[in-house]
């Protein structure tokens, strides 16, 4: 399955912030969207990604003072992209050799959904399921 398969079924509001936003504005808009981080974007182009880590590194290395950064200080750049012709296998390989778990997907600069870790396993568990209870079907029949 291609990126763009999963994305079209999946639908949903890809959460972005700017590179000026506070570090404290972005833990908050994290914490109450639940999800684990934000594209970092100049106009419709993904310039970094600020998660999780980048904000707990962040504190870890300045306490609470880290909270009056802005995102574009702290955050992960450049950021790492994919396409969305790109294979969710190798999605989920690029994840785990460079291990991180958010990627953009861009058309040339402009970024056109985001998927995390979860989304692409979530479709490998639903394809061996799918793939398991067809095989179960053929025995049953044969």
């Amino acid at each position: 399955m291609k990126i763009a398969q999963l994305i079209e079924s999946r639908g949903g509001e890809i959460h972005s912030c700017n590179a000026d936003l506070g570090v404290a504005a972005a833990a908050k808009l994290l914490a109450e969207r639940r999800i684990g981080a934000l594209p970092v974007v100049n106009g419709d182009e993904v310039i970094g990604i600020f998660s999780e880590r980048d904000l707990l590194c962040a504190v870890a290395g300045e306490g609470a003072s880290a909270l009056e950064r802005t995102v574009g200080e702290v955050m992960t750049a450049p950021a790492v992209t994919i396409t969305a012709d790109t294979h969710v296998l190798e999605a989920l390989s690029l994840m785990t050799r460079r291990r991180f778990r958010h990627l953009p997907v861009v058309d040339g600069k402009r970024m056109t959904g985001f998927v995390s870790i979860g989304d692409l396993v979530k479709q490998r568990v639903e394809l061996a399921e799918s793939e398991a209870r067809a095989m179960r079907e053929y025995i049953q029949t044969a």
